[in-house]
Protein backbone atom coordinates (compact mmCIF):
# COMPACT_ATOMS: atom_id res chain seq x y z
CA UNK A 1 0.00 0.00 0.00
CA UNK A 2 1.61 3.53 -0.76
CA UNK A 3 2.21 5.50 1.80
CA UNK A 4 0.08 9.03 2.10
CA UNK A 5 2.43 12.12 2.13
CA UNK A 6 2.04 14.70 4.96
CA UNK A 7 2.84 17.62 5.67
CA UNK A 8 2.64 19.04 9.53
CA UNK A 9 2.26 22.84 9.63
CA UNK A 10 3.13 24.39 13.00
CA UNK A 11 5.44 26.04 14.99
CA UNK A 12 7.94 23.82 16.97
CA UNK A 13 5.42 22.62 19.33
CA UNK A 14 2.20 20.59 18.69
CA UNK A 15 3.19 20.05 15.05
CA UNK A 16 6.49 17.70 16.74
CA UNK A 17 4.25 16.25 19.29
CA UNK A 18 1.57 15.10 16.82
CA UNK A 19 4.08 13.48 14.71
CA UNK A 20 5.95 11.83 17.53
CA UNK A 21 2.76 10.51 18.80
CA UNK A 22 0.96 9.64 15.91
CA UNK A 23 3.40 9.45 12.94
CA UNK A 24 6.87 8.42 13.69
CA UNK A 25 5.98 5.15 13.42
CA UNK A 26 3.39 4.44 11.56
CA UNK A 27 3.74 2.89 7.77
CA UNK A 28 0.64 3.97 6.39
CA UNK A 29 2.43 7.86 6.24
CA UNK A 30 5.35 9.60 4.62
CA UNK A 31 6.13 12.86 6.58
CA UNK A 32 7.73 14.45 3.79
CA UNK A 33 7.96 18.49 5.49
CA UNK A 34 6.93 20.53 8.32
CA UNK A 35 6.14 24.31 7.56
CA UNK A 36 6.44 26.37 10.00
CA UNK A 37 5.30 30.49 10.97
CA UNK A 38 5.37 32.52 13.77
CA UNK A 39 9.12 31.66 15.10
CA UNK A 40 12.37 33.49 13.69
CA UNK A 41 14.49 31.29 11.70
CA UNK A 42 13.09 28.05 12.50
CA UNK A 43 12.76 27.53 8.71
CA UNK A 44 15.54 25.77 6.48
CA UNK A 45 16.27 23.92 9.26
CA UNK A 46 15.69 19.29 9.57
CA UNK A 47 13.85 17.95 12.06
CA UNK A 48 16.59 15.24 12.73
CA UNK A 49 16.99 11.41 11.97
CA UNK A 50 17.56 10.58 16.13
CA UNK A 51 14.19 12.45 17.11
CA UNK A 52 12.55 11.22 13.75
CA UNK A 53 13.00 7.28 14.08
CA UNK A 54 13.76 4.59 11.62
CA UNK A 55 11.01 5.47 8.77
CA UNK A 56 13.24 8.72 8.49
CA UNK A 57 16.85 8.07 8.18
CA UNK A 58 17.35 11.83 6.80
CA UNK A 59 15.71 13.54 8.63
CA UNK A 60 12.26 15.36 7.62
CA UNK A 61 12.97 19.08 6.48
CA UNK A 62 11.26 22.43 8.24
CA UNK A 63 10.15 24.92 5.26
CA UNK A 64 8.57 28.13 5.75
CA UNK A 65 5.24 28.13 5.83
CA UNK A 66 4.83 30.76 2.79
CA UNK A 67 5.92 27.86 0.31
CA UNK A 68 2.69 25.63 1.75
CA UNK A 69 1.38 25.57 -2.01
CA UNK A 70 4.02 24.86 -3.89
CA UNK A 71 5.24 22.22 -1.67
CA UNK A 72 2.04 20.58 -2.09
CA UNK A 73 2.52 19.91 -5.77
CA UNK A 74 6.23 19.17 -5.53
CA UNK A 75 6.33 16.74 -2.90
CA UNK A 76 2.71 15.24 -4.10
CA UNK A 77 1.01 15.93 -0.71
CA UNK A 78 -2.41 13.55 0.11
CA UNK A 79 -2.75 15.54 3.57
CA UNK A 80 -1.43 18.80 5.53
CA UNK A 81 -1.79 18.55 8.95
CA UNK A 82 -3.07 21.68 10.89
CA UNK A 83 -1.05 22.17 14.17
CA UNK A 84 -1.14 25.64 15.35
CA UNK A 85 -2.28 27.14 18.59
CA UNK A 86 -4.34 30.60 18.77
CA UNK A 87 -5.80 30.99 15.47
CA UNK A 88 -8.87 32.24 14.87
CA UNK A 89 -11.56 30.26 12.91
CA UNK A 90 -11.35 32.40 9.95
CA UNK A 91 -7.16 32.15 10.14
CA UNK A 92 -7.63 28.56 10.31
CA UNK A 93 -10.44 27.94 7.39
CA UNK A 94 -7.82 30.23 5.13
CA UNK A 95 -5.44 28.47 5.64
CA UNK A 96 -7.67 25.11 4.64
CA UNK A 97 -8.69 26.69 1.70
CA UNK A 98 -4.85 27.38 0.95
CA UNK A 99 -4.56 23.63 1.25
CA UNK A 100 -7.70 22.35 -0.65
CA UNK A 101 -6.67 24.83 -3.55
CA UNK A 102 -3.35 22.92 -4.32
CA UNK A 103 -5.67 19.33 -4.10
CA UNK A 104 -4.44 17.83 -0.52
CA UNK A 105 -6.83 16.98 2.20
CA UNK A 106 -6.83 19.33 5.60
CA UNK A 107 -6.52 17.11 8.57
CA UNK A 108 -6.76 18.10 12.41
CA UNK A 109 -5.73 15.72 15.04
CA UNK A 110 -7.70 15.24 18.54
CA UNK A 111 -6.68 14.71 21.81
CA UNK A 112 -7.59 10.80 21.40
CA UNK A 113 -4.23 10.39 18.73
CA UNK A 114 -2.25 12.98 20.36
CA UNK A 115 -2.47 12.71 24.48
CA UNK A 116 -0.60 10.68 26.01
CA UNK A 117 -1.33 8.48 29.77
CA UNK A 118 0.60 8.78 32.75
CA UNK A 119 1.38 6.71 35.56
CA UNK A 120 0.61 9.95 37.82
CA UNK A 121 -2.38 11.93 38.67
CA UNK A 122 -2.67 14.57 35.98
CA UNK A 123 -4.00 18.07 36.31
CA UNK A 124 -3.95 20.12 32.79
CA UNK A 125 -3.77 23.89 33.30
CA UNK A 126 -4.79 25.54 29.56
CA UNK A 127 -6.87 28.40 27.90
CA UNK A 128 -8.85 30.11 24.99
CA UNK A 129 -6.73 32.40 24.35
CA UNK A 130 -2.52 33.51 25.28
CA UNK A 131 -2.30 35.93 27.99
CA UNK A 132 -5.17 34.94 29.80
CA UNK A 133 -3.53 33.41 32.80
CA UNK A 134 -2.50 30.41 32.87
CA UNK A 135 0.94 30.78 34.61
CA UNK A 136 -0.68 32.26 37.56
CA UNK A 137 -3.24 29.89 37.47
CA UNK A 138 -0.58 26.91 37.42
CA UNK A 139 1.30 28.95 40.33
CA UNK A 140 -2.34 29.04 42.36
CA UNK A 141 -2.39 25.20 42.10
CA UNK A 142 1.27 24.02 42.51
CA UNK A 143 0.90 25.73 46.13
CA UNK A 144 -2.08 24.47 47.04
CA UNK A 145 -0.72 21.15 46.62
CA UNK A 146 2.10 22.30 48.46
CA UNK A 147 0.27 22.84 51.29
CA UNK A 148 -0.47 19.10 51.45
CA UNK A 149 3.02 18.39 51.07
CA UNK A 150 3.00 17.19 47.86
CA UNK A 151 6.13 17.05 44.72
CA UNK A 152 4.10 18.83 41.79
CA UNK A 153 6.46 18.22 38.70
CA UNK A 154 5.85 20.68 35.57
CA UNK A 155 5.22 20.28 32.23
CA UNK A 156 5.32 22.92 29.84
CA UNK A 157 4.08 23.26 26.93
CA UNK A 158 7.45 23.07 24.32
CA UNK A 159 9.17 25.87 22.51
CA UNK A 160 12.03 23.82 21.39
CA UNK A 161 13.91 26.62 18.88
CA UNK A 162 17.55 25.62 19.36
CA UNK A 163 19.24 22.51 18.42
CA UNK A 164 16.16 20.10 18.74
CA UNK A 165 18.59 17.02 19.72
CA UNK A 166 19.92 18.54 22.18
CA UNK A 167 16.27 19.55 23.50
CA UNK A 168 14.99 15.96 23.54
CA UNK A 169 14.41 16.57 27.11
CA UNK A 170 15.07 19.07 29.18
CA UNK A 171 14.78 19.58 33.10
CA UNK A 172 14.67 22.98 34.66
CA UNK A 173 15.50 23.07 38.48
CA UNK A 174 17.62 26.36 38.78
CA UNK A 175 17.40 29.94 36.90
CA UNK A 176 20.71 29.00 36.19
CA UNK A 177 19.56 25.64 33.74
CA UNK A 178 17.71 28.55 32.12
CA UNK A 179 21.18 29.70 30.63
CA UNK A 180 22.39 26.12 30.44
CA UNK A 181 20.11 25.50 28.04
CA UNK A 182 19.82 28.79 26.11
CA UNK A 183 16.08 29.61 26.54
CA UNK A 184 15.15 32.26 25.06
CA UNK A 185 12.93 35.27 26.73
CA UNK A 186 9.65 33.02 25.63
CA UNK A 187 10.68 30.00 27.12
CA UNK A 188 12.49 32.12 30.47
CA UNK A 189 8.68 33.58 30.76
CA UNK A 190 7.05 30.39 31.17
CA UNK A 191 9.97 28.76 33.07
CA UNK A 192 11.60 30.87 35.62
CA UNK A 193 8.52 31.68 37.64
CA UNK A 194 8.19 28.17 38.30
CA UNK A 195 12.28 27.16 39.32
CA UNK A 196 12.52 30.66 41.01
CA UNK A 197 9.95 29.28 44.06
CA UNK A 198 11.66 25.50 43.84
CA UNK A 199 9.22 24.08 41.31
CA UNK A 200 11.17 21.64 38.58
CA UNK A 201 10.23 22.07 34.94
CA UNK A 202 10.42 19.83 32.44
CA UNK A 203 10.19 20.75 28.81
CA UNK A 204 11.31 19.52 25.21
CA UNK A 205 10.51 17.79 22.14
CA UNK A 206 9.87 13.95 22.64
CA UNK A 207 7.12 14.53 24.94
CA UNK A 208 6.86 10.35 25.79
CA UNK A 209 10.33 10.69 26.88
CA UNK A 210 9.58 14.14 29.24
CA UNK A 211 6.68 12.57 30.91
CA UNK A 212 8.36 8.98 31.72
CA UNK A 213 11.65 11.10 33.19
CA UNK A 214 9.42 13.78 35.09
CA UNK A 215 7.32 10.52 36.16
CA UNK A 216 10.96 8.95 37.71
CA UNK A 217 12.43 12.59 38.77
CA UNK A 218 15.28 11.64 41.08
CA UNK A 219 13.42 14.48 43.93
CA UNK A 220 9.99 12.54 43.39
CA UNK A 221 6.47 13.65 42.12
CA UNK A 222 3.29 12.85 43.26
CA UNK A 223 0.72 14.71 40.66
CA UNK A 224 2.36 15.99 37.39
CA UNK A 225 0.93 19.67 36.30
CA UNK A 226 0.63 20.32 32.48
CA UNK A 227 0.88 23.89 31.78
CA UNK A 228 -0.26 24.68 28.78
CA UNK A 229 1.06 27.18 25.96
CA UNK A 230 -1.51 29.22 23.56
CA UNK A 231 -4.49 27.75 23.81
CA UNK A 232 -3.29 24.29 23.01
CA UNK A 233 -5.02 21.35 24.48
CA UNK A 234 -3.26 19.12 27.01
CA UNK A 235 -0.20 16.94 25.20
CA UNK A 236 -1.68 14.25 28.70
CA UNK A 237 -4.73 13.62 29.47
CA UNK A 238 -5.82 15.06 32.20
CA UNK A 239 -7.66 13.93 35.78
CA UNK A 240 -8.22 17.56 36.47
CA UNK A 241 -9.17 20.18 33.68
CA UNK A 242 -8.71 23.77 34.28
CA UNK A 243 -8.98 26.39 31.59
CA UNK A 244 -8.80 29.79 32.04
CA UNK A 245 -10.86 32.64 29.87
CA UNK A 246 -10.46 36.37 29.20
CA UNK A 247 -13.17 38.98 29.47
CA UNK A 248 -10.87 41.51 28.15
CA UNK A 249 -11.99 39.18 24.68
CA UNK A 250 -15.10 38.75 25.50
CA UNK A 251 -16.66 35.93 22.91
CA UNK A 252 -13.16 34.34 21.91
CA UNK A 253 -14.02 31.04 23.67
CA UNK A 254 -15.98 30.57 20.93
CA UNK A 255 -14.08 31.98 17.98
CA UNK A 256 -10.52 30.72 18.28
CA UNK A 257 -8.75 27.11 17.87
CA UNK A 258 -8.31 25.53 19.53
CA UNK A 259 -9.04 27.22 22.59
CA UNK A 260 -13.21 26.40 22.18
CA UNK A 261 -12.12 22.89 22.64
CA UNK A 262 -10.13 23.24 25.95
CA UNK A 263 -13.48 24.99 27.37
CA UNK A 264 -16.02 22.05 25.63
CA UNK A 265 -13.48 19.28 27.79
CA UNK A 266 -12.55 21.08 31.17
CA UNK A 267 -13.69 20.58 34.40
CA UNK A 268 -12.95 23.79 35.78
CA UNK A 269 -13.20 27.24 34.38
CA UNK A 270 -11.27 30.44 35.52
CA UNK A 271 -12.84 34.10 34.57
CA UNK A 272 -9.60 35.91 35.55
CA UNK A 273 -9.20 39.61 35.77
CA UNK A 274 -12.61 40.58 36.86
CA UNK A 275 -11.21 43.72 38.60
CA UNK A 276 -10.43 45.33 35.16
CA UNK A 277 -12.72 44.36 32.93
CA UNK A 278 -16.37 45.27 32.40
CA UNK A 279 -19.14 43.56 34.39
CA UNK A 280 -21.14 42.90 30.96
CA UNK A 281 -18.03 41.44 29.10
CA UNK A 282 -17.54 38.68 32.03
CA UNK A 283 -21.39 37.98 31.75
CA UNK A 284 -20.71 37.20 27.88
CA UNK A 285 -18.11 34.76 28.86
CA UNK A 286 -19.38 33.12 31.71
CA UNK A 287 -22.85 32.69 29.55
CA UNK A 288 -20.39 31.02 27.01
CA UNK A 289 -19.05 28.35 29.50
CA UNK A 290 -22.54 27.72 30.10
CA UNK A 291 -23.71 26.99 26.86
CA UNK A 292 -20.40 24.85 25.80
CA UNK A 293 -19.97 23.36 28.94
CA UNK A 294 -23.24 23.38 31.09
CA UNK A 295 -21.44 21.18 33.72
CA UNK A 296 -17.60 22.81 34.16
CA UNK A 297 -17.40 24.54 37.55
CA UNK A 298 -16.80 28.54 37.22
CA UNK A 299 -14.46 30.12 39.66
CA UNK A 300 -14.22 34.18 39.22
CA UNK A 301 -10.86 35.26 39.74
CA UNK A 302 -8.81 38.39 39.85
CA UNK A 303 -5.22 39.38 38.76
CA UNK A 304 -3.76 40.71 41.55
CA UNK A 305 -1.12 43.10 40.79
CA UNK A 306 1.99 44.49 42.66
CA UNK A 307 5.10 46.07 41.74
CA UNK A 308 8.52 46.61 43.54
CA UNK A 309 9.32 50.20 43.52
CA UNK A 310 5.72 52.44 43.20
CA UNK A 311 7.29 55.29 43.47
CA UNK A 312 9.21 55.42 39.89
CA UNK A 313 5.28 55.13 38.63
CA UNK A 314 3.20 57.60 40.21
CA UNK A 315 3.59 61.40 38.06
CA UNK A 316 6.29 59.68 36.17
CA UNK A 317 7.01 59.24 32.22
CA UNK A 318 7.23 55.76 32.16
CA UNK A 319 7.87 52.93 29.38
CA UNK A 320 6.38 49.82 29.92
CA UNK A 321 7.80 46.31 28.25
CA UNK A 322 5.35 43.37 28.30
CA UNK A 323 5.23 39.74 27.71
CA UNK A 324 5.64 39.46 23.88
CA UNK A 325 3.31 36.56 22.79
CA UNK A 326 0.53 38.18 24.63
CA UNK A 327 0.72 40.93 22.60
CA UNK A 328 1.88 39.69 19.32
CA UNK A 329 0.14 36.66 18.08
CA UNK A 330 -2.80 36.93 21.90
CA UNK A 331 -4.01 40.17 20.19
CA UNK A 332 -3.69 42.50 23.13
CA UNK A 333 -3.05 45.73 23.43
CA UNK A 334 -1.88 46.08 27.12
CA UNK A 335 -1.06 43.60 29.67
CA UNK A 336 -0.10 43.85 33.48
CA UNK A 337 2.81 46.47 33.15
CA UNK A 338 -0.15 48.80 31.25
CA UNK A 339 -2.32 48.23 34.51
CA UNK A 340 0.31 48.81 37.06
CA UNK A 341 1.14 52.01 35.30
CA UNK A 342 -2.80 53.05 35.36
CA UNK A 343 -3.54 52.24 38.66
CA UNK A 344 -0.47 53.65 40.11
CA UNK A 345 -0.95 56.73 38.40
CA UNK A 346 2.05 57.37 35.66
CA UNK A 347 2.28 60.63 34.56
CA UNK A 348 2.49 59.33 31.13
CA UNK A 349 2.81 56.09 29.47
CA UNK A 350 5.00 56.78 26.24
CA UNK A 351 5.42 55.17 22.83
CA UNK A 352 7.90 53.11 22.26
CA UNK A 353 7.66 53.10 18.28
CA UNK A 354 10.20 56.48 18.06
CA UNK A 355 13.06 54.32 19.57
CA UNK A 356 12.07 51.18 18.53
CA UNK A 357 15.51 49.23 15.88
CA UNK A 358 15.88 46.42 13.76
CA UNK A 359 13.54 43.40 14.89
CA UNK A 360 11.20 45.78 17.09
CA UNK A 361 10.60 47.64 14.34
CA UNK A 362 9.51 44.91 12.41
CA UNK A 363 7.44 43.92 14.85
CA UNK A 364 5.57 47.00 15.83
CA UNK A 365 5.00 46.69 11.46
CA UNK A 366 3.72 43.22 11.77
CA UNK A 367 1.26 43.64 14.88
CA UNK A 368 0.24 47.30 14.73
CA UNK A 369 -2.72 46.09 16.59
CA UNK A 370 -0.08 46.96 19.81
CA UNK A 371 -0.83 49.89 22.19
CA UNK A 372 1.75 52.27 23.28
CA UNK A 373 4.05 49.00 25.33
CA UNK A 374 6.74 47.46 24.47
CA UNK A 375 6.95 43.55 23.39
CA UNK A 376 9.82 41.76 25.21
CA UNK A 377 10.83 39.86 22.17
CA UNK A 378 14.04 37.78 22.67
CA UNK A 379 13.85 34.49 20.52
CA UNK A 380 17.48 34.85 19.75
CA UNK A 381 20.95 36.88 20.28
CA UNK A 382 19.77 39.88 17.79
CA UNK A 383 16.46 40.49 19.26
CA UNK A 384 17.62 40.35 22.43
CA UNK A 385 20.28 43.38 21.61
CA UNK A 386 17.68 44.79 19.59
CA UNK A 387 15.30 45.16 22.99
CA UNK A 388 18.07 46.13 25.03
CA UNK A 389 18.90 49.23 22.45
CA UNK A 390 15.13 50.03 22.11
CA UNK A 391 14.56 50.54 25.78
CA UNK A 392 18.19 52.42 25.98
CA UNK A 393 16.86 54.80 23.37
CA UNK A 394 13.51 55.65 25.24
CA UNK A 395 13.24 58.84 26.56
CA UNK A 396 11.33 57.98 29.98
CA UNK A 397 11.76 58.18 33.37
CA UNK A 398 11.35 54.70 34.26
CA UNK A 399 10.70 51.31 32.99
CA UNK A 400 8.06 48.80 34.18
CA UNK A 401 8.97 45.14 33.60
CA UNK A 402 5.53 43.32 33.01
CA UNK A 403 7.27 40.46 31.59
CA UNK A 404 7.08 37.23 34.00
CA UNK A 405 11.19 37.13 34.28
CA UNK A 406 13.75 39.65 36.22
CA UNK A 407 14.74 41.66 32.39
CA UNK A 408 18.04 43.13 33.86
CA UNK A 409 19.18 39.73 34.02
CA UNK A 410 19.03 39.36 30.48
CA UNK A 411 19.63 42.67 29.43
CA UNK A 412 21.25 46.09 30.81
CA UNK A 413 18.80 48.48 31.22
CA UNK A 414 20.37 52.32 31.54
CA UNK A 415 17.54 53.93 33.65
CA UNK A 416 15.54 52.65 36.51
CA UNK A 417 13.03 49.90 36.18
CA UNK A 418 10.85 48.35 38.40
CA UNK A 419 8.99 44.64 38.41
CA UNK A 420 5.18 43.80 37.92
CA UNK A 421 4.03 40.51 39.53
CA UNK A 422 0.31 39.16 39.23
CA UNK A 423 -0.94 36.78 41.23
CA UNK A 424 -4.40 34.83 41.36
CA UNK A 425 -6.96 35.88 43.85
CA UNK A 426 -10.31 34.00 44.01
CA UNK A 427 -13.54 35.65 44.84
CA UNK A 428 -16.06 34.71 46.67
CA UNK A 429 -18.08 31.45 45.14
CA UNK A 430 -16.50 28.34 44.00
CA UNK A 431 -12.64 28.34 44.35
CA UNK A 432 -9.57 25.94 43.37
CA UNK A 433 -8.92 24.92 47.38
CA UNK A 434 -11.89 22.98 47.30
CA UNK A 435 -11.22 21.46 43.92
CA UNK A 436 -7.99 20.23 44.78
CA UNK A 437 -9.25 19.12 48.06
CA UNK A 438 -11.66 16.69 46.13
CA UNK A 439 -8.83 15.94 43.25
CA UNK A 440 -6.53 14.35 46.64
CA UNK A 441 -9.04 12.26 47.85
CA UNK A 442 -10.34 10.89 45.11
CA UNK A 443 -6.76 9.80 43.68
CA UNK A 444 -5.84 8.87 47.38
CA UNK A 445 -2.95 10.80 47.30
CA UNK A 446 -1.16 10.40 51.04
CA UNK A 447 -0.11 13.98 51.97
CA UNK A 448 3.45 14.74 53.53
CA UNK A 449 5.00 11.21 51.49
CA UNK A 450 6.50 11.98 48.27
CA UNK A 451 6.00 9.20 45.56
CA UNK A 452 8.54 8.14 43.14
Amino acid sequence: MKRKNIIIMGAAGRDFHNFNTYYRDNEAYNVVAFTAAQIPDIDGRKYPSELAGELYPNGIPIYSQDQLPELIKELDVDECVFAFSDLSYEDVMGIGAIVNAAGANFTLLGPKSTMLKSKKPVISVTAVRTGTGKSQTSRKIIETLLEHNLKVIVLRHPMPYGDLNAQRVQRFATVEDLKKHQCTIEEMEEYEPHVSRGNIVYAGVDYAEILAAAENDPDGCDVILWDGGNNDFSFVEPDLAVTVLDPHRPGHELKYYPGEVCLRTTDVSIINKIDSAKEEAVQIVEDNIKSANPTSTIIKAESEITVDDSELIAGKRVLVVEDGPTLTHGEMKLGAGTVAAERLNAGEIIDPRPFAVGTLKETFNKYNHIGNVLPAMGYGEQQLKDLEETINNADCDAVIIGTPIDLTRVISINKPSTRVYYDLDEMDGPNLGDTLKGFIEEHKLATGKHTV
